[in-house]
C-alpha cells in the first residue's frame, strides 16, 4: 500500500459553471486555468501521481503546452489511471476536502463522488470546507482542494 497527497488552488473569475470533480455546477464564478481548472481532479492526480513516485500533473500536463488548453481535466484524471495501471498499481481508495465560499457543495457532492468513482473504479469521499470569510478563498477569490490517494501493487498470478 502506498499513499499520495495532492493539493490545488484557481483563482475566479466571473462566469456561469465550474467544473468540480468533472461535474458541470452552475456558479456565479469559473476557476481560471489553462484547463478547466478543476481543483478536485487535479489535487487527485497529483496524489494518485504522488503514491506511486511518479511525479506531479505539470510534468505530464504541463500549462506550457498548448495541447491542454481547455481540456475537461478528467482526461487528466484518466490518462493518470491508465499510467497507474501500466506501472501495475490500483486505487484503493480517495479522500478529499473542497475548500471554498462557492459554491456550496452539499447538494453536488454524490454526483462528484460518483462520477470520480466511474472514472477511478475505486471508492471517493467528498468533503467541503470554507475558510469563513477569511483570506483569498474566503474572499472568494479562489477555491482550492486537497487529496490523499492510497494505491497497491497489483500481484501477477
Amino acid at each position: 500500500m502506498r499513499s499520495g497527497i495532492g493539493f490545488d488552488f484557481h483563482p475566479f473569475k466571473r462566469g456561469e459553471v465550474i467544473y468540480l470533480g468533472g461535474v458541470e455546477i452552475p456558479c456565479e464564478y469559473t476557476l481560471e486555468g489553462h484547463s478547466d481548472a478543476d481543483v478536485i481532479i487535479h489535487a487527485i492526480v497529483d496524489s494518485l501521481l504522488g503514491a506511486a513516485a511518479l511525479g506531479d500533473i505539470g510534468e505530464y500536463f504541463p500549462p506550457s503546452d498548448e495541447r491542454w488548453k481547455n481540456v475537461r481535466s478528467e482526461f487528466f484524471l484518466r490518462e493518470t489511471i491508465e499510467l497507474l495501471r501500466k506501472k501495475g498499481y490500483r486505487v484503493v481508495n480517495v479522500d478529499l476536502t473542497y475548500i471554498g465560499e462557492v459554491p456550496r457543495l452539499s447538494r453536488w457532492k454524490k454526483s462528484i463522488e460518483q462520477n470520480l468513482e466511474r472514472i477511478i473504479s475505486a471508492p471517493v469521499n467528498v468533503k467541503a470546507t470554507t475558510m469563513e470569510g477569511m483570506g483569498v478563498i474566503g474572499q472568494k477569490e479562489g477555491a482550492a482542494a486537497i487529496a490523499i490517494s492510497t494505491i497497491e501493487e497489483v500481484k501477477n498470478g
